[in-house]
């Protein structure tokens, strides 16, 4: 199995209704790609990339699981369009 076929197999145990999970092989590694499916959100896609150490890991499934939840909070964050962070009043 090749390091993008892991990331496919994993990310497809999970299923969001306002999100959707893909990957594709950078060169550099795995990029997941956290993509909203709310048409005009003004940022509507969140990007991380996994390096091959990261991917051939024991602890990979349990290292996806807690970067795509830690993602998708960061990810709900940045979608403020005004907060008192942001300097919008």
């Amino acid at each position: 199995m090749t390091l993008l076929e892991t990331v496919q197999t994993e990310l497809a145990k999970y299923e969001h209704p306002f999100f959707e999970f893909s990957a594709r092989d950078t060169g550099k590694g795995v990029e997941l790609c956290i993509r909203s499916k709310i048409p005009g959100v003004l940022s509507p896609e969140y990007r991380l990339t996994f390096a091959e150490r990261d991917l051939r890991s024991t602890q990979f499934p349990w290292t996806l699981q807690r970067l795509l939840y830690d993602c998708l909070t960061d990810y709900i964050v940045e979608l403020f369009t005004k907060s008192p962070m942001t300097g919008s009043r």
